[in-house]
Parts: C-alpha cells; structure tokens; sequence
C-alpha cells in the first residue's frame, strides 16, 4: 500500500474540511497529525488518572499538556471503561463544567466535550467548549447533530456497539460510520465539521482492535477524516501481558495509526506521543522541512 497516495487523494468532502476552523484551530488535514489530550473529570478512570473536582489540577494539566503540543484538550466526566458505572447528566454537567469555563478562560487551544448526552453538551459549550466528541455516534441521542449544526462546530462521532459480534468487521464499522455521518449531515452538520473516529476499545475485542489499527486505511476511504484513541487501551496490556506502563505499546499505536493514514490521535501523555507524531509524520506524510542538519 502507498500511504503517500492515501494522503493526497483527498474527497472533496476532505478538502472542504481544510478550512475547519475554531478556536484558532485550524487543521490541514493530511499534513500532520493532530494531537488531542485528554482530562478525565472522573473518580474512575481507567488510566488512573482522573481529577473529579480539582479544577486546578486540571488546570494545571491541560496547561502543561497545552506546552508540551496539546491542539485540543478533551474533557470528559463519565469513564467509559468496561463496567463503569452510568453518570447521570447533572452529575456529568457538575464535574465537567467548571472545569470547561476554567480552561477556556486560561487556554488558548479548543476545548472539546466528552460525552453522549445533548444536556452534557449543550451546557459544555455554553462553558466554552467547541467541539463535541460523542462516543455513541449519535445513535444514543440524534440531538447532539442539532447542536453541533447549530453552533456551527466540529463533531466526532464514534463507531460504538453493544458486544463484540461481527460478520464482517471492517465492512460494518465503516456503514455505521458513514451512516452517522450522513445523520448529521441530514441534521444540518456541515460535513467539513465532521470527524470520524473507528472506536477502539468500544465493542471490539482486543484482536479486533488491533484490526481496526491495520485496516484504518479503508476506513479513512469514506472520506472524512479520521481520530483515534489506542492511548494506554487494554488491548496493548493483552499483547505485552503487563497490567500497566503501556507507554511503549502506546507509541507503537499510535506510530502504525499515522502510517495507516489517521489524522489525529487522542492520548494521555503528549510530550511523548506528539513526538511520536513528528517522526511518524516524517516518514508517512514527508514532512522533513524541520530536520535540522546536526546529526
């Protein structure tokens, strides 16, 4: 496969998506990948590493997640992790929106809202965020298209399913991707404004989840671009058998994701992954202009 021809046989609908713009966002789809951080507002987070109601530790992440090449900050406040327990909204509002209004009033990167429920997300925005990243890809609450289309800002929606049965894979994460895409787009969504994301981790066994990293390539031919999230997943523990320290496996995702065409990847550790990114990005999208000629 020549991933070079993946990445400059743009849609139309991608070359429309290069003028997507928030916050000061503004994504060249196809020239590097974008790195989107995570803060978990949650008592529960499968990483280990959520911050509930400390705002100014969460703060004090995004801003350190900011420097370290952070080009969104992704907030959620309802783990996601097998077996977690559901968060009603108002819960979900009261851990995720004072965080939102700290760092839009601090950041100078777009804030995206974590979550499935249109209440969550509407009063996130209202907070400052201006990307919704929904996990069910509206097949939980078509509402959130509305709002998306109605304040004009990108939505990523995620293949997502009950179970982990298939007949065919690939084939059927790519209809149900496409199906919410049309969704939104029948909603009002300007189709620049879309993100897909595949799900790892979501209704897939961990073999699967590694087959959704080797076939990102036909996934992205749906035309839209492409998020994923392999960051510290249970499958990387499922390959090395460890429990924990899932940088290095991490990585490794992340680097095949970018030589599989994905446009952006959502991780815990930026300084680590976007470094990732520049040399994956080098060699994938020939991005070379920053090489410096020190050996």
């Amino acid at each position: 496969m020549d991933n070079r021809r993946t990445f400059s046989n743009k849609s139309a609908i991608q070359l429309q998506s290069d003028r997507l713009k928030t916050n000061g966002f503004e994504p060249s789809w196809g020239n590097r990948t974008y790195i989107m951080g995570i803060i978990n507002a949650t008592p529960d987070s499968f990483s280990g590493d959520g911050l509930y109601s400390d705002q100014e530790s969460a703060l004090s992440r995004s801003i350190l997640l900011q420097s370290h090449g952070a080009d969104i900050i992704d907030v959620g406040g309802e783990s996601t992790r097998p077996g977690a327990t559901y968060v009603e909204a108002e819960e979900e509002i009261r851990r995720t929106v004072p965080i939102i209004e700290l760092l839009s009033a601090n950041l100078s990167v777009p804030i995206s809202i974590d979550t499935y429920k249109p209440e969550v997300a509407k009063e996130a925005i209202k907070a400052g965020a201006s990307i919704i990243n929904d996990v069910w890809g509206l097949r939980y609450d078509t509402e959130m298209a509305n709002l998306a289309a109605q304040h004009d800002i990108p939505l990523i929606l995620m293949h997502n399913q009950h179970g982990t049965h298939y007949s065919e894979m690939i084939m059927e994460v790519k209809e149900r991707l496409k199906e919410s895409a049309d969704l939104a787009i029948r909603s009002g969504v300007d189709p620049k404004n879309i993100i897909l994301d595949p799900g790892v981790g979501f209704g897939k066994t961990a073999r699967q989840n590694l087959a959704i990293i080797r076939h990102l390539g036909q996934i992205k031919d749906i035309g839209y671009p492409i998020l994923i999230g392999t960051s510290r997943k249970s499958m990387i523990g499922a390959v090395l058998n460890i429990p924990e320290d899932r940088l290095a496996g991490t990585a490794a995702t992340v680097a095949l994701a970018i030589a599989n065409g994905v446009d952006m990847v959502r991780v815990h550790d930026v300084k680590e992954m976007k470094r990732v990114a520049q040399i994956s990005d080098s060699i994938a999208r020939s991005q070379e202009r920053h090489i410096s000629t020190t050996p």
